[in-house]
C-alpha cells in the first residue's frame, strides 16, 4: 500500500489530456480497476443503490455499483427503476454530490477541557483516513468541484478541511450518455461532455454486442491506472458511438437557462412580482441548498457538557433559506420567504459571477428534483425574463 503522503502529492502538474489517445477495455476489467485503486491506498466511493435511491457509498467491487438500474426524475419526484441493459452507470445523478466528502456537513473544529481556572485545547488532529477515489463523477459535478476549488481554495481565505480532502482525491469521471428530465447542464456549459480535468475519463459503451469502456487518461495517475488494465486502441466505431451517446444526452435535455444577460436581469428584477408567486410555494426547507453541489454556507456552533468541563466547536452546513442565517443584532435581515428565495437565486446566477468569476449553478437539476414543492429554477429564470420582456424591458 502506498503511503498517504505520496498519494496526496500524486502527479497534478499541467497535463495535456487532449493529446492522450483513447483506449478501450472490456467491462470485465472494471473490477480490476477498482481493486487497483484499493491497492494504491484509496477508499473507492461511487454510486450505489440504497433505500430506493442512487447514493454514494464505498465500492469494494463492481457488485456494489447499480448495474441495470436507472432513474426517473421530475420536479419534486425521484424514482429508481430497472433498465433494459446492464449498464453500471445507467443512472445520472442522485440526491448527493461529492461535496459531502470534500466539504463535509459536520466538522469539529476543536475541543477543549477545563483544568481549574483555565481551558486546555486538546489534541485536535484528525484521525488519518484513506484518501478517496471518486468513482463515476459526472461532468456537472466536475464543474461543481472546480467552482468549490475557486471558492474554498483560491479566494482570500483557504479552507484547510477542503484543501486536505481535495489534494488527496482521485477523480474517475464517467461521461453522461443520457440525461434526466431535470438536467440542464448543456445550457450552463458544464456537460454532458466532460471538459473539466479528471484523472481518468470513461465512457460506457454497450452497443455492437459488446459491453466496454472508452477511456482516456487525464493525469499521470490515470495513465498508470490504464497501463494496469488490458486495453486496446479505440476504433473510429468506438469514438463515433461515444460521441453519439453524448450528443443524445445533450439534445435530450428539456430544460435550459438562457445565461445571456442573466446577471443583469436578476439585478433589475429585485421588485419583480414573480418573487411573491414563488414564495407562496416555497417551504424554506433548504433542500435545494443541501443538494446543491456548489453551495458552501456554514455556521459555527459551540457546545459544552452539563459539567462545564468539556467544550467543543463545530462547523455545519447552513442555508440562506433559514431565517436565522441572516440574523444580526436586532433580528434577521431576510424575514420573508420571498427575500430568501430571491437571495438564493440572485446569488447563484448573478452575484456569484461578481464574486468568483463564474455562475454558481452547474445545471445538475438536483434543486428541481428534490424540492418538495417542485419549484424549478429554470422556470423561475424564464418567468423573470418573459415578465420583463412583456413589460417592454421596463
Amino acid at each position: 500500500m502506498v503511503a498517504k503522503d505520496s498519494l496526496a502529492t500524486c502527479e497534478r502538474a499541467p497535463w495535456d489530456a487532449g493529446s492522450q489517445p483513447s483506449c478501450v477495455f472490456e467491462s470485465t476489467q472494471l473490477e480490476k480497476l477498482i481493486q487497483e485503486l484499493w491497492r494504491l491506498g484509496y477508499n473507492v466511493v461511487g454510486p450505489t443503490l440504497s433505500d430506493g435511491a442512487i447514493v454514494y457509498g464505498t465500492i469494494h467491487s463492481v457488485t456494489n455499483l447499480p448495474e441495470g438500474w436507472t432513474e426517473e426524475q421530475s420536479p419534486g419526484r425521484y424514482r429508481v427503476k430497472r433498465s433494459p441493459d446492464h449498464a453500471f452507470f445507467g443512472c445520472s445523478i442522485g440526491p448527493q454530490s461529492w461535496k459531502k466528502y470534500l466539504h463535509p456537513s459536520l466538522v469539529r473544529l476543536w475541543r477543549a477541557e477545563r483544568h481549574d481556572s483555565t481551558f486546555r485545547i486538546l489534541n485536535n488532529d484528525a484521525k488519518p483516513t484513506l484518501p478517496k477515489a471518486f468513482f463515476g463523477v459526472r461532468a456537472c459535478d466536475l464543474a461543481a468541484i472546480a467552482v468549490q476549488d475557486r471558492v474554498l481554495l483560491e479566494d482570500r481565505y483557504r479552507d484547510s478541511v477542503y484543501a486536505e480532502q481535495r489534494a488527496a482525491a482521485c477523480l474517475i469521471a464517467v461521461q453522461c450518455t443520457q440525461s434526466a428530465a431535470t438536467c440542464f447542464c448543456a445550457s450552463m456549459g458544464t456537460g454532458p461532455l466532460v471538459t473539466t480535468s479528471a484523472d481518468l475519463i470513461l465512457t460506457e459503451l454497450n452497443g455492437h454486442g459488446r459491453h466496454r469502456f472508452l477511456a482516456r487518461a487525464g493525469s499521470e495517475l490515470g495513465k498508470n491506472l490504464l497501463e494496469g488494465l488490458e486495453t486496446g486502441a479505440a476504433t473510429n466505431t468506438d469514438l463515433a458511438e461515444a460521441q453519439s451517446l453524448i450528443d443524445g444526452a445533450t439534445t435530450g435535455q428539456v430544460r435550459s437557462i438562457d445565461t445571456e444577460g442573466i446577471r443583469d436581469l436578476l439585478y433589475r428584477s429585485f421588485e419583480h412580482p414573480r418573487w411573491e408567486a414563488v414564495a407562496a410555494r416555497c417551504l424554506s426547507c433548504a433542500n435545494c441548498t443541501m443538494v446543491c453541489p456548489t453551495c458552501f454556507c456554514t455556521t459555527v456552533e459551540d457546545s459544552t457538557d452539563v459539567t462545564g468541563i468539556h467544550a467543543e466547536r463545530w462547523r455545519r452546513w447552513d442555508s440562506c433559506f433559514t431565517q436565522a442565517f441572516s440574523y444580526i443584532h436586532g433580528g434577521s435581515v431576510r424575514t420573508s420567504g420571498k427575500a430568501r428565495y430571491r437571495q438564493w437565486i440572485t446569488h447563484k446566477l448573478a452575484a456569484w459571477i461578481d464574486q468568483f468569476g463564474s455562475s454558481g449553478c452547474v445545471g445538475c437539476g438536483r434543486c428541481i428534483t428534490w424540492c418538495p414543492a417542485g419549484i424549478d429554477i429554470t422556470e423561475e429564470a424564464r418567468a423573470l425574463c418573459q415578465g420583463e420582456n412583456h413589460h417592454g424591458n421596463a
